[in-house]
């Protein structure tokens, strides 16, 4: 059966998806005689594109996906995206504005139309990218979080927690968004560094002329919204004041002098203006000491008719200057000085986030949060790293209400209506509305809700709930959820909230949180930092300009974008070459570390490539050595040789790593077990020692060595699968056949079984002995500099009884021409270099430099030396003694021992050679 001779990963990729995707493979098959296995898909936006923390996550979670479909799970991967309302409609009104059109021109239901549109043209991107990346999902079951059932789910969720006193409207302090005019989560605010200003204001003291309170502030702006200064209670400078009034400045107003333990009496002047409407810490003081809030911003961030006629309809930051200004020209201005702060900016918009006080839609968190906390802490759901878990308690424990509305036109529409006195009529439609409204004239609110709300109801809303479905009862709770730490908060734990409360039943059972893909350098990688890695392109490689043109082609800043080219041409001054997907998918897996992020390094890429080349040629060899006759291996042998044996009890141990690596989520274990299987142990080893065999004249040896060719390479290549999916099933189509083996496809074969019987300790060591050998008799040829023709006797000393079985094999990887067996006399009158294995002398029967054998020699007593005062200064520890295990102990004894013989038997060796 012929293989091309080398690997074309397209051509393969290119065949293999088409065909499984046709036959149905990815299909959940919801038989209940089956145990099932089921990873919810976190749904990327819509919007998005695969980037490699994606391709990361998702060869996780199809790797796991193929490993229980081949032990005949009932699996299921459900796929699906998010509406990701912020982002999407940020993209769309980006488009009309390209056009010179307005989302406000349009009206909601065009801009809804066009929205549509562009998400049946664009939105399927990253699907036919995660195709690319090999990931089995069902994809006939894919969910979108606005197709009808899912908006069914969503509104039955709403009205069920406001009719259960679980959802309010109300007044709160949110993230304001001025340039999206909407209210955004807190994972959509990134705080960053920058330099600004402290400046130190005078508020006049009422009726005490001529004395004031310096308060510190990086808002001056908001003084208008000032409801009181706040001093720490314990702040003996302030003591008296307590309870007095200031004179806000600016304004005719009186505001109150509070005391407060939030006033660190040690940051500024120990004196705080305190703005309840627009920052969240004084908002809490505000609540605690009944300060009533006055916002003082519009919608765009500008000042409104609550602050003096003469700064209204400014700007915010031009605000801050005309009140500096004004202050200052009042002398209530004592100070400015440089100040480094956190500035919390829009992740989409970069503007700065204003807080503030709205009415929005809120879910109460304390009841659910209480409830998340105790699914963990009895252990019936559990986060891999454990250690995620105190960030799972520490959010939930300081939780606040959920803000759940915002102020969009893309997303699930807020289901309460209202009538013109304001009375709120909260049901599933219109027509309920009216009935509960005593048909009266209604107006729905114009708010979605946050896309997180359809989010948290993912487990469930995608097996058709609020329905009783088979689906529901088969696949919840989900297996495993594969993640990261950062929606810990925002999705993971408002999941376990909604699915226990709406289901009775825990979402997943395991949450696995995987470390953040970093550059080789360590660092995140940012548009802005131009060193993001499209994972596509390390699949079908990527030529130089086409990268630089990418990475700096939507950069506004052309400084940074020369910098950008610059460090992209110095690092890939070739491009990027192609990888293909099996080995972008195993570099993955053996980067997959617990607890760690991780550094992605292309030299890790181009290694793996070279592995399923050497998958590849493995192959090509083992199926150009069989005889045309022999079609299929029905019939196991009766007997196996040495080296069969033992390449049957590696693959067994092999077996059992692999399979703890996926059962524990450890898939660098698992890749480090197959790479050590296939590389160092059946292509060098294995593979090498067959040729001995398959020329024996012995029928029976050969066939039980091209049985055991056949047998290892079809089990690794099952064992292989769910990390390189298509290598692996190409090749395994051309193996299957001869092991009598019919499955439609290698996704659906049994995943190899490990068997403790099949374990075979003295075919382990005898074949440990021979490598032992084998390297020594190969580091003499290197040290003589013997050419690889040049084929010389082997004359060994020591037990021989144990050699016989692999002498044969000895010769062939040793290069020599025969192995003698000798006394030691015969080592002893001769000046020939020599090797100490164990209780075995080697030597080569060649003439030698005596001085530069010596010199070879005595390096090598050195080296023994240095193990030997190692292992002297762990035994006389008493420590290690006392506290390691007794086979720790002993190993480390024999060690010595052993060490000790081979100088003795080197310096008898050396004292010869000077003679």
């Amino acid at each position: 059966m012929e293989l091309d001779k080398s690997f074309d990963p397209h051509s393969i990729e290119s065949c293999w998806y088409p065909f499984w995707e046709k036959e149905g493979l990815f299909k959940a098959r919801n038989q209940s005689n089956t145990s099932p296995y089921s990873i919810l898909l976190p749904p990327p936006n819509v919007t998005g594109t695969l980037h490699m923390g994606h391709a990361f996550q998702h060869t996780l979670m199809d790797a796991l996906i193929r490993y229980h479909r081949m032990q005949g799970d009932n699996t299921l991967w459900q796929a699906g995206t998010d509406h990701a309302g912020i982002a999407t409609q940020i993209v769309v009104e980006r488009q009309l504005e390209s056009q010179g059109l307005d989302r406000r021109t349009l009206g909601r239901d065009s801009f809804l139309e066009k929205v549509w549109q562009w998400k049946e043209h664009s939105g399927s991107t990253i699907t036919r990218q995660m195709r690319r990346m090999g990931s089995s999902c069902d994809w006939e079951r894919e969910r979108f979080t606005m197709d009808e059932g899912l908006s069914k789910a969503v509104n039955e969720v709403f009205v069920r927690l406001y009719q259960q006193g679980l959802i309010y409207r109300g007044k709160r302090l949110v993230n304001w968004d001025p340039v999206l005019q909407t209210a955004v989560s807190d994972l959509e605010v990134i705080s960053e560094e920058e330099q600004g200003f402290l400046w130190h204001i005078r508020y006049p003291i009422v009726n005490q002329p001529g004395q004031f309170l310096v308060v510190a502030t990086t808002r001056p702006e908001t003084l208008f919204g000032d409801m009181a200064v706040a001093v720490n209670p314990q702040d003996d400078r302030y003591q008296s004041l307590i309870g007095q009034y200031l004179a806000l400045p600016l304004t005719d107003k009186h505001i109150p002098i509070i005391a407060d333990d939030y006033v660190d009496s040690n940051f500024g002047t120990g004196c705080v203006k305190i703005t309840p409407a627009h920052d969240f810490n004084d908002y809490q003081v505000g609540l605690r000491h009944q300060l009533i809030p006055i916002n003082i911003f519009t919608k765009e961030a500008k000042l409104n008719e609550h602050v003096p006629t003469e700064f209204q309809g400014l700007d915010r930051f031009v605000a801050r200057q005309k009140v500096l200004e004004q202050l200052e020209s009042q002398g209530l201005l004592a100070e400015s000085k440089k100040h480094t702060l956190m500035v919390p900016r829009g992740d989409r918009t970069r503007s700065v986030i204003e807080p503030m006080l709205s009415d929005q839609w809120f879910v109460k968190m304390e009841g659910f949060a209480q409830q998340a906390l105790e699914l963990v802490s009895s252990g019936q759901i559990r986060f891999i790293p454990e250690n995620w878990t105190n960030t799972y308690n520490h959010w939930l424990t300081n939780i606040q209400d959920w803000c759940i509305s915002r102020q969009l036109w893309w997303g699930h529409r807020i289901p309460a209506w209202y009538d013109e006195n304001g009375n709120v009529f909260v049901a599933h439609s219109e027509a309920e509305a009216q009935s509960l409204a005593a048909n009266k004239k209604l107006k729905q609110d114009d708010d979605v809700l946050d896309t997180w709300f359809s989010s948290a109801l993912w487990p469930f809303s995608t097996l058709g709930w609020p329905d009783k479905t088979k689906e529901l009862d088969t696949y919840l709770p989900t297996n495993v959820l594969v993640t990261g730490f950062d929606i810990i908060f925002f999705w993971v734990a408002r999941m376990i909230m909604m699915t226990n409360h709406f289901t009775g039943k825990i979402p997943f059972q395991e949450v696995y949180i995987t470390g953040l893909v970093r550059d080789a350098h360590g660092q995140k990688m940012s548009k802005s930092k131009g060193n993001i890695l499209d994972p596509i392109d390390l699949i079908d490689g990527i030529d130089l300009e086409s990268l630089v043109h990418k990475r700096t082609s939507n950069l506004m800043d052309p400084k940074q974008a020369k910098t950008i080219e610059k460090a992209t041409r110095n690092e890939f001054p070739k491009g990027i070459q192609s990888f293909g997907t099996d080995a972008l998918r195993f570099t993955f897996a053996s980067l997959a570390t617990h607890g760690r992020d991780i550094k992605f390094d292309l030299q890790r890429c181009e290694g793996y490539r070279n592995f399923c080349n050497k998958i590849w040629n493995a192959t090509r060899y083992v199926l150009m050595n069989l005889p045309d006759h022999e079609s299929t291996f029905e019939i196991t042998p009766r007997t196996f040789g040495l080296i069969d044996r033992w390449m049957l009890s590696r693959l067994n141990q092999a077996i059992k790593e692999v399979r703890e690596g996926f059962d524990t989520y450890r898939f660098d274990m698992a890749s480090r077990s197959i790479y050590q299987l296939v590389w160092d142990e059946y292509c060098d080893w294995y593979v090498e020692l067959a040729k001995t065999s398959l020329g024996s004249t012995d029928q029976d040896i050969q066939y039980a060595t091209r049985y055991t060719l056949i047998h290892t390479l079809e089990t690794i290549l099952r064992l292989t699968h769910p990390l390189m999916p298509f290598i692996t099933e190409e090749l395994w189509q051309k193996i299957a056949p001869l092991m009598n083996r019919h499955d439609k496809s290698i996704m659906v074969a049994p995943y190899p079984e490990f068997t403790i019987t099949q374990f075979d300790d003295q075919a382990d060591k005898e074949i440990s002995l021979l490598k032992e050998l084998v390297n020594a008799c190969r580091t003499l040829r290197s040290e003589m500099n013997l050419s690889p023709k040049d084929r010389v006797p082997l004359l060994i000393v020591g037990n021989t009884d144990n050699l016989h079985s692999f002498a044969d094999h000895l010769a062939h990887l040793g290069k020599l021409s025969e192995v003698q067996y000798v006394d030691s006399q015969v080592l002893d009158n001769t000046t020939a270099p020599v090797a100490v294995v164990g209780d075995y002398k080697l030597m080569l029967k060649v003439e030698i430099d005596v001085d530069a054998e010596i010199q070879r020699l005595n390096k090598q007593i050195e080296k023994l030396t240095i193990e030997i005062n190692k292992a002297r200064q762990k035994l006389s520890n008493t420590s290690f003694v006392d506290k390691a295990p007794v086979e720790v102990v002993n190993q480390e004894k024999e060690r010595l021992t052993q060490f000790e013989k081979q100088v003795t038997d080197l310096t008898v060796q050396v004292s010869r050679l000077k003679q």
